[in-house]
């Protein structure tokens, strides 16, 4: 058996960037792009790609450079998840909520050779640029246009000086070979494809996809390359406003969305969010989702699906794996079984609770503490130029540490209970943040909830909460109200 090995023909590398060559074929005529009156079909975004790569080869970037994008979540963003890795340069896409001040570093760090701005960012990009130290490069600039915003500011003289840009990113697409030939045999799977900074979903054919959570964020939890796999409609927007999404759902059939907890609460606090027509199935990861707010998400017609992951592992490698049985459980049930992280995908190899001393798997009885851990190929090669980081969370025993602090239930399934680092020691007790939170957005009045540690002379730590209120309200509760709300399902140090 010996001489049967790899060969050429039977070994490929894999890379979701194929999955946008066979939506032309397959989809070819399909609507991909929907942003305002704007709208491409999937072959002209596979064409649009080829052009992008180009000019993108023949502005002098090398093989295996970064390249860094700051915009929002328009046309333009979602083409440059195909576009970069396809001219064989590694995509970083940059938070456009940062200062200049960390946006300048994070273009040191990565020395990026080239940066795509959208047009709201040039005074950003320029000022950034201007804390560069003497004769240190900078990148070059391309500036994304957009005719067709109808809610951003207009483009004044003042923040989008032409000077500064080597071209636009129009010119690009109109100036580059739509016969450009991106070689999958050049890759590598080991080679790099995304450079990001971080501080069980069923999905039918051809889905409507409306972009609510930012590309920005874990390349928007890899879906640019799944939902060109599916041959589906993107629906792209700027910003995040709950009237604008309860339109574009009704306007283009959506289908699927995803969000962090806090979109989910936003929705809910529309002021028209009227019970839709059709179920949209939504995604929700990046904190654990209070069971109160899922419970309010679903009764609008949403359908939540819940998932854990971090910016290390590109996306989600949780998922709150449904149970056909769960659905003859009460909503308040079902609700609390759903805030849950749950099992691995069927990517990860292993996902387990484990005892920080010891290093060994807690008991899983849903209260014994401990912090989160990984295998599997879905995990990052490391921090960029930071080995000693990568050590410590990647060790010899094969496991990558997350520094998330969890609870592994009798059934398997996952329950995040905080970050490590903001675990609140009362007197000796580690208690979670989540699980006030958790608590005190049952309570009518609250909007939002967070809490953190606050030292104590006597005790070292005591939970402190921030709650905003809901609109509209004709009286707003004391605080010695919310403190009696929260004594009436606590032990007492957990009280805020």
């Amino acid at each position: 058996m010996e001489e049967l090995r790899p060969r050429k023909a039977n070994s490929s590398p894999l890379t979701p960037l194929g999955f946008l060559e066979r939506a032309a074929t397959v989809y070819g005529d399909c609507t991909s792009v929907i942003y305002n009156t704007t709208t491409y079909t999937w072959s002209q975004t596979y064409r649009r790609c080829l052009q992008v790569a180009s000019s993108i080869a023949s502005l002098g970037i090398k093989r295996g450079h970064v390249v860094s994008v700051i915009a929002p979540n328009i046309p333009a963003m979602y083409e440059l998840h195909f576009a970069v890795p396809m001219s064989g340069d590694i995509l970083n896409n940059i938070n456009t909520r940062l200062d200049a001040r960390t946006i300048s570093v994070l273009l040191r760090h990565s020395e990026s050779k080239l940066v795509f701005v959208d047009h709201l960012a040039s005074s950003l990009i320029l000022q950034a640029l201007s804390l560069f130290p003497p004769n240190t490069q900078r990148p070059q600039l391309v500036l994304i246009t957009d005719d067709d915003d109808d809610g951003g500011e207009a483009l004044s003289s003042s923040s989008s000086s032409t000077v500064d840009f080597c071209c636009a990113y129009e010119s690009m697409v109109e100036k580059g070979d739509p016969e450009f030939k991106w070689d999958e045999d050049q890759f590598s799977e080991w080679d790099p494809m995304i450079l990001n900074y971080t501080s069980d979903w069923g999905v039918p054919k051809q889905p409507v996809y409306l972009w609510t959570l930012p590309m920005f964020h874990a390349n928007g939890w890899s879906y640019p390359w799944g939902m060109a796999a599916m041959g589906a409609t993107n629906i792209c927007l700027r910003k995040f406003d709950g009237p604008i999404i309860f339109d574009l759902i009704k306007k283009h059939g959506v289908t699927h969305m995803c969000g962090a907890p806090v979109v989910l609460n936003m929705l809910t606090n529309s002021p028209n969010n009227e019970k839709l027509q059709n179920p949209v199935q939504i995604l929700t990861a990046g904190a654990p989702p209070p069971a109160a707010v899922l419970f309010r998400t679903e009764s609008l017609g949403f359908v939540v699906s819940h998932g854990y992951g971090l910016t290390e592992t590109a996306g989600l490698v949780v998922s709150c794996a449904w149970k056909r049985k769960w659905n003859r459980l009460p909503a308040s049930e079902r609700a609390r079984l759903k805030s849950r992280q749950g099992v691995k995908i069927i990517g990860m190899t292993e996902v387990a609770v484990v005892d920080a001393e010891s290093g060994a798997s807690v008991k899983p009885d849903g209260l014994t503490l401990g912090e989160v851990v990984f295998r599997g190929g879905s995990v990052m090669l490391g921090y960029f130029k930071d080995p000693e980081g990568t050590s410590k969370c990647m060790t010899e025993n094969g496991l990558f540490y997350t520094g998330d602090v969890g609870v592994m239930h009798p059934d398997g399934y996952l329950e995040i209970k905080d970050r490590s680092k903001d675990v609140i020691i009362s007197g000796g007790e580690n208690l979670s943040s989540v699980e006030v939170e958790s608590l005190l957005y049952t309570h009518p009045a609250i909007n939002e909830a967070a809490v953190v540690a606050r030292p104590d002379e006597f005790w070292g730590e005591t939970p402190c909460a921030f709650v905003s209120f809901k609109e509209r309200l004709k009286s707003k509760p004391s605080e010695k109200e919310i403190m009696e709300f929260c004594r009436a399902k606590l032990p007492h140090y957990k009280v805020p």
